[in-house]
């Protein structure tokens, strides 16, 4: 397929390398010359504007649109629909609040264009690794896209299939699923990020702990001077606390033990917030993913080991720097 892509970032550059090597023609545009340039040398086409990026597009045009969430993505959406025309479909792979996407898209109908939300898990990794992806938006529209999807996917890889009813949805085995209408892709990833901080949370508690063993605050007899590194590796193989993040905490230890290049404080995104926000209206009690969230608040004005962790191990899937701070 053909698709173009707004915003180059560490996400949307990687998700344009990973759709042209498996044959899709990208046309990309960003505010910076430099990433379209990075890309064109790499066999995408560039575009001055979004006007010239729909122009080189042929009809029906698929647009995925990768900019911050908020007035960014705003910006965008309004700008290309100015120029695209019905029949034409934008994606918003960001992490846009779902009730944006369901304004968005009520606005889009009427002139005849669809919206797709998707929102999109994989980080700096993707390229190599593929991106899970919740998809929302009408069912047509998302069938006309499945080839994106299914390229940008990790595809079933080395994991057991689980047993499942005769006639299931065989994409989620894939690494994508069609969750729902418009904003149903963002309301699960909402969730899914929230359900990160609290699996992040619980690591970074559980490191804290350990390494506060050492404590001279304890009897002698029951300080002990673990090794967190090797902690983190071992239960890396055949433990029930195995994952992704526990990798990325044990390869963060085993490259900086006192992880001094940290100083603990942890950004949250607006999805941590969002899926607090949801329990609440759903009257949904959500104790640890409330209190991750908080403890994000808290980190940014004392430190522990365990903070440390947490934004080692956010760095480590992400790429985000502690500068990069949402107060």
């Amino acid at each position: 397929m053909q698709l173009g892509i707004v915003g180059l970032g560490r996400m949307g550059a990687n998700i344009a390398r990973r759709l042209m090597a498996d044959g899709h023609q990208c046309v990309v545009h960003d505010l910076d010359p430099g990433a379209i340039a990075a890309l064109t040398d790499q066999g995408a086409i560039g575009a001055e504007s979004l006007v010239d990026l729909v122009r080189q597009l042929p009809p029906p045009r698929h647009v995925w649109i990768m900019v911050p969430a908020g007035a960014p993505t705003e910006s965008v959406v309004e700008a290309l629909a100015s120029a695209m025309a019905p029949g034409d479909t934008m994606i918003d792979g960001g992490n846009t609040y779902y009730r944006d996407d369901i304004r968005r898209a009520t606005a889009l109908r009427v002139q005849g264009l669809n919206y797709i939300d998707v929102g999109t898990s994989g980080g700096v990794w993707g390229l190599a690794r593929g991106y899970c992806l919740m998809v929302g938006g009408d069912r047509i529209a998302v069938a006309a896209i499945d080839p994106i999807l299914q390229s940008l996917a990790p595809g079933v890889g080395e994991i057991s299939p689980t047993r499942r009813l005769d006639g299931a949805d065989p994409r989620p085995e894939q690494g994508y699923v069609h969750a729902g209408p418009v904003g149903a892709g963002h309301f699960v990833k909402m969730v899914h990020n929230g359900i990160e901080y609290g699996l992040m949370q619980s690591y970074a508690e559980g490191f804290n702990i350990l390494q506060g063993k050492a404590s001279a605050n304890l009897p002698e007899v029951e300080r002990f001077d673990l090794n967190l590194a090797d902690i983190a590796e071992v239960w890396r193989r055949g433990s029930v606390v195995s994952s992704w993040l526990l990798d990325l905490a044990a390869q963060a230890l085993a490259d900086h033990p006192t992880l001094d290049g940290f100083t603990g404080e942890v950004a949250d995104s607006g999805e941590g917030r969002w899926v607090v926000e949801a329990a609440i209206e759903e009257a949904v009690p959500a104790d640890v993913l409330a209190t991750a969230l908080f403890a994000r608040f808290r980190s940014r004005e004392q430190h522990t080991f365990g903070e440390k962790l947490l934004s080692a191990m956010r760095f480590g899937f992400g790429g985000h720097l502690e500068s990069d701070l949402k107060r």
